[in-house]
């Protein structure tokens, strides 16, 4: 059996820890269509928690449910691209009998960098309509998923949302899955640009149990005829802190040990797995969330790291020299970058696991 985890952002693992039900809604309202409460859902929570993964586990439902789904990233011109996407699925369904059901139906990403043919300029909404009604005659529908939702400009997202509620009231099936930062979501939906996602199903995604780690570890490598005696599969979980892509890492690395190891992993080999895991972590997830930050920002999050919890307000601007109001300005950019979150009135900490290590470990760039 190969290694079955997939330490890569948005691979399916081979099992969704402790996310039991979350798409229970959404596969429910696959089967009602229009107007069901779990078609327009937000997944939101910390990088490496899963956010790409879910929307990818939403996009599997709808296909084997027969539903169609455009994928998309809210990069520039996300929406054209849709469009783009959903011309091209009209031309091929309209070619086919009325009752054909839609079978693994899937566009994903595609970026368009050529000008379409004036008698394919049309109306972003009209070609929505053409497409659902299509969809509708065969027992189908669409669902559109966009990933980085903190990133999309505000004027595409408004659209995009405008154009989906006219669908619903005209009770055409569709769905809308979006994904981003806590708190750049929470902006964007405050900020009035697109009022009507307030009513989506917000899921905010969180570690998984320790428990179900090890339960899934201890599974896994079962299934391999791997063994990963009791006390070792709780340490390689409890290394994860319930981190979805730490467990991916951790479990990679610790199936590379088990196969050099055919008779079972010991205590060094938990060992070398959780530190190869952790390596990675910061490499690929921390040093790209901080690749953008300035000194000052680094200052911030150093003065946050000499706390073994939360931060107060008034310690970071203490420690840092820092007034009350840039404090909280910091406070907000690093907020909607993802690396902190609120932990309690007037407290702040780490969102990303290792990450407070990682400012203990690291000298400042000044």
């Amino acid at each position: 059996m190969k290694n079955p985890f997939r330490p890569t952002a948005g691979a399916t693992p081979p099992d969704l820890v402790d996310r039991g039900g979350v798409l229970d809604e959404f596969a429910y309202g696959l089967t009602i269509g229009s107007g069901a409460p779990g078609l327009l859902t937000i997944f939101t929570g910390a990088r490496g928690i899963g956010k790409t993964v879910m929307l990818g586990a939403a996009e599997d439902l709808a296909l084997n449910s027969g539903w169609a789904v455009v994928s998309e990233t809210a990069t520039g011109g996300f929406v054209g691209r849709i469009g783009e996407s959903m011309r091209r699925l009209t031309n091929e369904l309209g070619e086919g009998p009325t009752g054909r059901r839609v079978t693994a139906v899937s566009v994903a990403g595609i970026s368009v960098t050529t000008q379409l043919a004036p008698e394919e300029q049309v109306d972003w909404r009209a070609r929505g309509v053409a497409l659902l009604q299509l969809l509708t005659q065969r027992g189908a529908g669409l669902i559109i998923t966009v990933d980085e939702i903190h990133a999309a400009d505000r004027a595409e997202l408004s659209q995009l949302a405008a154009d989906v509620q006219h669908f619903i009231r005209e009770g055409l099936p569709i769905g809308l899955i979006f994904a981003g930062l806590p708190a750049a979501v929470s902006d964007l939906l405050n900020e009035g640009v697109a009022t009507f996602l307030r009513r989506a199903d917000r899921i905010d995604l969180h570690a998984a149990s320790i428990t179900e780690v090890e339960r899934s570890f201890t599974e896994t490598f079962a299934s391999a005829g791997m063994t990963l005696n009791p006390e070792l599969a709780k340490d390689a979980a409890e290394a994860t802190g319930g981190y979805p892509f730490l467990i991916q890492l951790i479990g990679y690395y610790l199936w590379q040990e088990a196969e050099k190891a055919p008779g079972g992993v010991d205590a060094d080999a938990v060992g070398r797995a959780v530190l190869a895991g952790r390596r990675r972590n910061e490499r690929v997830v921390i040093e790209a969330a901080l690749s953008t930050t300035s000194a000052r920002d680094q200052d911030f999050l150093r003065a946050m790291a000499k706390d073994p919890g939360a931060s107060s307000a008034t310690d970071i601007g203490r420690r840092t020299g820092m007034r009350p109001n840039a404090v909280g300005n910091y406070r907000t950019r690093l907020m909607d970058a993802g690396l902190i979150e609120p932990a309690g009135y007037g407290l702040v900490d780490f969102a990303i696991p290792g990450l407070r290590e990682y400012m203990t470990s690291h000298p400042s760039r000044n």
